[in-house]
């Protein structure tokens, strides 16, 4: 599980409470919350925002929600290096048996897209075919992924707009109620004026708390599919062609940046020398 976007959320909603709460003189003063708790205004702000939202995407985007949430909470499952790993294997089975070889060892796989992939070129299909089948494939999952991120970054537009419109409501109310005059009229201008700002609030806090943040981390975490699609499609691509597998694995790490590039030959240099020193003490030992 990826905690960094619950802590954030946490974190945020934390020092957000504790700006609430503390007071320099008085220390925390918990009673302050209930200046912040107005029905009203959330009921302008959130619900206006989702009712936005409802009129600009389908209802179906609301029921991914779930869905969206685990992909943001959950660890990142692509890791480029493991299906540069892959290809390169698959390679190597496919110089030494021949494509039809790659079968058997292509229907274990989880990932369904490499799955699909290899078996294209198991079926023999023509090579210009196969690469225009496969872009094809990228192309639909960047539009509808597209489509998700966009719902949250447009859901977040919302929010600080009804914001703002609950407090134009309060202040009107405000001026169109205001009596100088009466006793206490300046205690109750003070105290709609502050409702009508929490308004404001609201929609601040659900954009830049939650909606901007979720819509940012569906992207990245889109990205780094997408780095490995690719990975796969010139992998199978070149498989196909029947270019070397250490050529293969070359041009694979170049979608890579320099710093993986440098951790994953760090790793083979450690691989290498511990499997070099395993026999010298089994000589010792004997």
């Amino acid at each position: 599980m990826d905690f960094t976007s619950i802590v954030g959320l946490i974190a945020g909603l934390g020092l957000i409470i504790f700006g609430i709460v503390y007071d320099p003189s008085s220390g925390i003063t918990m009673s302050t919350l209930i200046n912040f708790i107005n029905y009203p205004s959330m009921a302008i702000t959130f619900g206006g925002a989702i009712a936005a939202t409802l009129i600009a995407f389908p209802i179906s985007y609301f029921k991914g929600m779930p869905k969206h949430m685990k992909i943001i909470v959950q660890r990142n499952k692509y890791q480029p290096q493991k299906y540069i790993a892959t290809i390169v294997d698959f390679a190597q089975e496919a110089r030494r048996k021949g494509l039809l070889s790659l079968e058997e060892k292509a229907s274990q796989e989880e990932d369904a897209f490499l799955r699909e992939s290899i078996m294209l070129v198991v079926d023999a299909i023509d090579p210009t075919k196969v690469k225009q089948m496969l872009e094809n494939e990228l192309d639909n999952l960047e539009d509808r992924h597209s489509h998700v991120w966009q719902f949250y970054e447009k859901f977040s537009t919302f929010g600080p707009a009804f914001g703002m419109i609950g407090t134009l409501i309060g202040l009107i109310n405000m001026l169109a109620n205001m009596d100088m005059s009466a006793e206490g009229g300046a205690t109750k201008m003070a105290q709609g004026m502050s409702t009508a700002l929490i308004t404001t609030f609201y929609g601040s806090m659900l954009s830049n708390l939650v909606l901007t943040p979720f819509a940012h981390k569906l992207h990245m975490r889109h990205d780094e599919e997408m780095v490995c699609k690719e990975i796969v499609m010139e992998g199978v691509i070149s498989i196909q062609a029947g270019d070397n597998p250490k050529h293969i694995e070359e041009r694979l790490n170049s979608f890579l940046c320099e710093s993986k590039r440098g951790n994953e030959k760090e790793k083979e240099k450690g691989e290498a020398a511990s499997s070099q020193k395993k026999p010298e003490k089994g000589k010792k030992a004997s």
